[in-house]
């Protein structure tokens, strides 16, 4: 019975037609590159058409819609007939591949291979097959920039403050690793419970395939700050200070709006006779941090329009003025459409010795002045101020023009200058998280020859009409009095 059955399966596969399909699997493919789909498939009938549908985004009736994208049929071609032999059986392989030129972010998605082939026994009858492959178009990212989250910000003389680096990457699909790196070295990062994924990946990007440690890798740590330049009177200074405005404060704790009314009070404001035409100064904090500080890092992503994903990696610690400014920070971003890391550097700057232009250069009363910062004296590492940094105009030893006591902004402007304010000084202030420094300057008015003549004229005038007036009431007076005579 067993050997029957055998026999009667063996006619039955002799009688049937063969045909197997297969699809070969794709890397993700880089959108813009040309990209070739291939379907595999063996039989021993005669075939009867191929053809290549992608699945539409389009929802019709709750079921996934297919688009056509290639059709063959050999009713109409005869490079693939062959001749039925009964007689013979052979298994042939046929190969159809279709080809991609420059992919696109919507040709991301399943594509499926159907195969049909004649039933050998009947050719009304055919015999269907089909086999999937799925694209994937990758996209690297547009757009890499770092900025500084709640910026501007003004400068802190009496306590620490946190700052925090913002990495925006745009344009990428999928989201790219992003990192952190101080002065060339990757920075050891405490991950929050939100982005603690992200760094586990982060630590093993391609180009930092060791374990990262801080023995093996070389992260940014405590030694690296003993090695940078840092200026040991002002960490002496600062301390001194501290500790003689804590004695005179009598508590232990930090300086306070107290410290500053004090300080106030120890340092009245100095004239304007005694203010020179330009100054420079440069303050540092009155507090200097006792550990080395932790680097905590925060990642987060989300969908964009098109398709790709929007990724902000935050990094935020406690800045140390003295020993982070001038520092290299650099986002570097890791993603497999790029070859190499793609990255955007800032170096923190304090500033320092603003430049400060004026026009007109020689003022006349009644002009518009304008006093603008032009620029910064920049350290040799340093290429601008960064973060921006916030600008205040007051005027020695009274209010603006306008009245007011403090201007907000890079430039200054005065409408209309009496003669007044000839010989006046303005105090201009930068100041950033990484420093203050202030600069003042001098205006000088000269007298405009044009509004003095038109002075001169309108007294001129003044004087004819009055005597005129003076010489009609004398001639109405005397023809007063005839009459009364």
């Amino acid at each position: 019975m067993t050997a029957s059955l055998v026999l009667c399966l063996l006619l039955l596969l002799h009688i049937l037609s063969y045909l197997t399909v297969t699809t070969e699997s794709l890397p993700p493919v880089v959108i813009g590159d040309t990209v070739t789909l291939k379907c595999n498939f063996q039989t021993d009938g005669s075939l009867r058409e191929i053809v290549w549908f992608r699945e539409s985004e389009q929802i019709i009736e709750e079921a996934s819609a297919k688009q056509k994208i290639f059709s063959y049929d050999a009713m109409y071609n005869t490079s693939y007939s062959h001749t039925e032999d009964n007689r013979k059986r052979e298994v042939l392989v046929y190969q159809s591949t279709v080809r991609l030129p420059e992919v696109h972010m919507e040709d991301d998605g399943l594509y499926e291979c159907h195969v049909g082939i004649y039933d050998r026994n009947s050719r009304d009858k055919v015999i269907l097959a089909s086999s999937s492959i799925t694209l994937t178009v990758i996209v690297p990212p547009k757009s890499i920039s770092v900025v500084v989250a709640n910026s501007p910000a003004p400068f802190s003389r009496y306590e620490a403050q946190n700052f925090t680096l913002v990495c925006i990457v745009t344009g990428a699909k999928p989201a790219p690793m992003v990192y952190f790196k101080r002065d060339g070295e990757l920075i050891d990062v405490v991950p929050t419970a939100q982005s603690f994924s992200s760094v586990g990946v982060q630590s093993k990007s391609p180009g930092h395939k060791k374990s990262w440690t801080m023995n093996q890798a070389g992260l940014w740590s405590s030694q690296m700050l003993t090695s940078r330049d840092v200026d040991d009177t002002k960490v002496q200074k600062s301390l001194l200070e501290q500790e003689e405005k804590q004695a005179w404060l009598g508590h232990d704790g930090p300086v306070g709006s107290q410290g500053q009314e004090e300080e106030s009070e120890l340092n009245p404001e100095e004239t304007t006779e005694m203010i020179p035409e330009t100054i420079v100064s440069r303050e540092f904090p009155r507090w200097v941090q006792t550990t080395d500080p932790l680097y905590y890092f925060y990642h987060r992503q989300q969908a964009a329009g098109d398709g790709t994903m929007e990724v902000r990696a935050m990094l935020t610690w406690s800045l140390n003025p003295q020993l982070d400014n001038e520092a290299l920070f650099s986002c570097e971003v890791n993603h497999p459409a790029l070859s190499m890391p793609m990255q955007a550097e800032v170096t923190l700057a304090a500033p320092r010795g603003p430049k400060l232009s004026m026009s007109p250069s020689k003022a006349k009363v009644g002009d518009t002045v304008r006093i603008t910062v032009q620029g910064f004296q920049l350290g040799p590492s340093a290429s601008e101020v960064f973060p921006e940094p916030i600008f205040t105009w007051t005027k020695v030893g009274g209010d603006l023009l306008d009245g007011r006591a403090v201007h907000n902004g890079r430039e200054l402007i005065l409408e209309r200058v009496p003669a007044e304010l000839n010989g006046s000084m303005f105090r201009c202030t930068a100041q950033n998280p990484l420093g203050s420094t202030d600069t003042h300057t001098r205006l000088i008015v000269f007298d405009n020859p044009r509004l003095k003549k038109g002075k001169e004229h309108y007294i001129a005038i003044n004087t004819a009409v009055g005597q005129r007036s003076l010489a009609l009431s004398t001639m109405l007076l005397l023809r007063f009095t005839c009459e009364l005579t």
